[in-house]
């Protein structure tokens, strides 16, 4: 038996054992100093003249963490001692940035921190910045999940977060000639202080193999999962804290490996490499967040990673409701279970498989038990993003999976059939498997009929998920469908981002807005006020010179702090419709060639993000707006009126400088495409103004800010549909509108690349003579008259400013805290346990 293979009870059960007594380290710049000298020396082992500028980032964090471990076990305490309903987060990403400032700002100890460590003749700030950004995620997804696990906590909610422990999270990007290169992300290289290792609680995850049926002693048929190829997940534990409460959450992430890490007989013989090749296998489930793709294997891989992370997670939670429980009567009463997006959808089959093989319950209690556990949450509008698996891959990969998932459909269709006779459409529209040359699996409608409640993330995102992919569903389900609109944590994404705002709403409104936020409605009353509005640009204009200072100090970029801020931020994709900007981009630079230049307001355009690694199209974009920006910066006739630069490597650090120091918000995505987007709600929140379009969550923005207080243009969602079913044709547009005309023959003749004639010639075919599937040729004219409605307003600062202003004060519906909190009452129904200290 190897050691992998042996079981170590180190686990106390609560309900057996007295507590112990807590005895809670001092919080004083004094108690802080000691902490991180006695770090420094006992636990790291270095002194003044050896340590280095990440062993004073290790210090102080063990030192944070010292103090987030004594709250840590009084909470998990509390919530045993209570038998709390618990709230499980499973989401393949987790893009949680930064955590030593965020931990000191949510125990209270930002001052002292900084007096000890200015005490030592050290520098908080540049401590802080020596933490690596853990890219456990890439975008939106993965910085939402993050958002309520603090929200969460804050809330004092009894929740997990479980995910993949990466090794290597998102690329870092590197802009080389124009062009994205991927780097891998290495943020384990010195060691990660938050984590705690927990090999106790290993649990075993099956693969490939074959089912076997037997009768047992009482005559019921008992299936077997046998000849399987095992891979042992590793528990890695890390505190997430709430704001200025007792309460410490856990994010729990599955480390990978082998159960035979060393064939000593191989390596004997001389084979040194198939002595470590199961290792080698099995640890590649949690190597690389996203594997492209593209090809077999990486389809393989990803399917793995969704089952390796949400097998491990559940048979975590069984394994903790039995410590209290010795049935499954209780358990959808005591656990929920979210799944974040289609990604681990296949956990509603492997807990059917946990139920009815091991833990042998018949399939109506088993099934009632997984449907009132599980609730989902869709996060896309596009069928094609919706996750389809092969059934030849799950039958070879998860075999046992595949002959419940067939269970499913069959008792499904059943009952489809029986609410619609003769329907043959629907029912095969219905169906979980989609029959074809190759049928598939889909995942998605798998969660719906799994679930008790389906949500959307925006009012709009819902109706359309119910009127349009999923109304078959909602027509036979109609009260499991509900909106929960995303949120941001205001922590983080105000409070800690952005300092000088902060401080200037808590002179007027006090600090209860911070866990509060709909507070902040208030300070649209101080709107008018002059020396507000005066106090606010002082501000954003701070802000700007911060951010022209780290981007010269990190890559070398050179901003002018005294232009407008145009920036947009997010995933490389064609429906996010970069190319739309960097369009405009070349019309505004048009403007200066043709001798109007004074009718540009200076502005420096900013973009970021990252192109998937086998996304073709979007990294060609990457490259027309270095090309883009190549033309215009190099051009003296533009260089006092306009700047186009792309920020390589965008990541949460990065964000927190971009979005408090932004003057304009792009939110330009297709109508109908965007299920909510929260990059709209950080920059607002900040005091950026939205252009945008009718989409996602600028809808219910509008709604609070105000339509005069926003740039909407474009077609609406229910527009785009009538373009294109009369027949839309992108040429027309180019023929019709001069300004174009004057950009489109800009690329057409390779003014952005003479040295590569024909380079941008996938995009002229795919917006001009193609479907032009995202309408940028449609919504061109109206996106540049919104935007010359932009330039002539921030002409007049003392107006935006109170524009500005009163997108902040608008920006209280959009807490992660509300969300949570209807996410709470609404589909899990749990509630807080405050954690006392005595």
């Amino acid at each position: 038996m190897s050691s992998l293979d042996r079981k170590i009870e180190t686990e106390a059960t609560p309900q057996r054992m007295p507590r112990w007594p807590m005895h809670f380290k001092g919080m004083t710049s004094a108690d802080i100093r000691e902490g991180f000298l006695n770090s420094l020396r006992y636990t790291i082992g270095k002194d003044q003249y050896t340590l280095t500028k990440y062993d004073q980032f290790m210090a102080l964090s063990n030192t944070v963490r010292e103090r987030l471990i004594e709250r840590w076990i009084m909470t998990q305490q509390e919530y045993y001692h209570r038998d709390a309903k618990r709230l499980y987060y499973l989401s393949m990403e987790f893009l949680m940035g930064r955590l030593l400032t965020d931990s000191i700002m949510n125990l209270g100890i930002s001052d002292a921190c900084a007096q000890a460590m200015d005490d030592l003749g050290l520098d908080l700030e540049e401590i802080a910045s020596q933490e690596f950004d853990a890219g456990l995620g890439n975008g939106g997804l993965g910085r939402l999940a993050a958002c309520f696990l603090d929200s969460m906590a804050t809330l004092q909610l009894p929740a997990m977060g479980y995910g993949i422990r990466y090794e290597f999270g998102i690329f870092n990007q590197k802009i080389v000639g124009g062009r994205q290169q991927e780097v891998p992300e290495q943020w384990l290289q010195y060691g990660n202080p938050w984590e705690i290792e927990r090999p106790e609680n290993r649990v075993r995850v099956r693969f490939y193999g074959r089912t076997l049926y037997e009768t047992d002693e009482e005559g019921r048929t008992v299936v077997r999962w046998i000849d399987s190829d095992d891979v042992i997940a590793i528990p890695f534990d890390t505190p997430v804290p709430g704001f200025d409460n007792n309460t410490v959450n856990t994010l729990r992430l599955w480390l990978a490996r082998s159960p035979h890490e060393f064939d000593l007989e191989d390596f004997n013989s001389g084979d040194y490499i198939g002595a470590c090749q199961d290792k080698l296998e099995s640890e590649n489930i949690s190597k690389v967040l996203y594997p492209n793709d593209s090809n077999h294997s990486g389809r393989e891989l990803r399917l793995k990673q969704q089952h390796f992370f949400t097998s491990a997670s559940l048979q975590d939670i069984i394994r903790r409701y039995l410590k209290a429980h010795d049935d499954f009567r209780e358990f959808h009463r005591k656990n929920a279970v979210q799944l974040n997006d289609t990604h681990p959808a296949v956990a509603i089959v492997e807990l059917m498989r946990l139920l009815l093989d091991e833990h042998r319950l018949g399939w109506n209690e088993a099934w009632k038990v997984v449907t009132n556990t599980f609730a989902y949450t869709n996060h896309t509008l596009m069928p094609e993003a919706l996750e389809t698996w092969p059934v030849s891959l799950i039958q070879r990969l998860l075999p046992r999976h595949m002959e419940i998932i067939y269970e499913i459909n069959r008792r499904f269709l059943k009952r489809v059939g029986a609410k619609y006779p003769g329907d043959a459409e629907r029912r095969q529209r219905m169906s979980i498997i989609e029959e074809g040359a190759e049928p598939k699996v889909r995942m998605a409608w798998l969660a719906i009929v799994g679930s008790h409640s389906v949500n959307g993330v925006a009012a709009l995102h819902t109706k359309l998920l119910t009127e349009g992919l999923m109304r078959d569903f909602h027509e036979l389900w109609p009260r499991k469908f509900n909106n929960k609109t995303n949120g941001i944590t205001p922590r983080r994404w105000l409070y800690k981002a952005n300092p000088g705002l902060s401080r200037l709403i808590t002179s007027r409104l006090g600090t209860r807005w911070i866990t509060n936020l709909e507070d902040i409605r208030s300070l649209a009353e101080y709107a008018d006020s002059e020396e507000l509005r005066h106090h606010f640009l002082d501000v954003k204009r701070n802000n700007k010179v911060r951010l022209a200072e780290k981007l010269h100090a990190m890559d070398g970029l050179e901003i002018d702090p005294d232009t407008m801020i145009d920036v947009q931020v997010k995933r490389i994709h064609e429906y996010k419709r970069q190319l739309l900007n960097a369009l405009h981009c070349l019309h505004l630079y048009n403007e200066i060639k043709a001798g109007r230049a004074e009718s540009v307001e200076p502005r420096t355009v900013l973009f970021g993000g990252k192109a998937a690694p086998g996304y073709y199209m979007a990294k060609l974009i990457i490259r027309f707006i270095n090309s883009v920006g190549d033309l215009i910066n190099n051009d003296p006739d533009a260089k006092a009126r306009l700047k186009v630069i792309f920020v390589p490597n965008y990541r949460v650090t990065l964000a927190e400088l971009m979005i408090p120091a932004a003057d304009l918000s792009e939110q330009i995505s297709t109508a109908g495409t965007e299920a909510s987007g929260t990059g709209n709600m950080k920059f607002a929140l900040n005091g950026a103004l939205t252009i945008g379009t009718m989409d996602g969550a600028n809808i219910e923005i509008r709604e609070e800010v105000g339509n005069e207080n926003i740039f909407i243009f474009g077609l609406t969602a229910d527009q785009v549909r009538e373009v294109k079913s009369d027949g839309y044709n992108p040429y027309y547009y180019y023929e019709k509108s001069p300004r174009l005309k004057a950009v489109m023959d800009m690329v057409l003749n390779d003014r952005l690349c003479p040295e590569e004639p024909g380079l941008y010639k996938p995009i002229i075919d795919s917006v001009l003579y193609g479907e032009d599937r995202y309408m940028i040729m449609a919504d061109f004219d109206s996106y540049i008259d919104a935007q010359e409605k932009v330039a002539r307003i921030y002409r007049d600062k003392d107006s935006w400013a109170r524009k500005a202003i009163r997108n902040v004060a608008g920006m209280g519906k959009f807490s992660s805290d509300r969300t949570i909190q209807q996410y709470a009452q609404e589909i899990w129904r749990t509630e807080s346990v405050k954690v006392n200290r005595d």
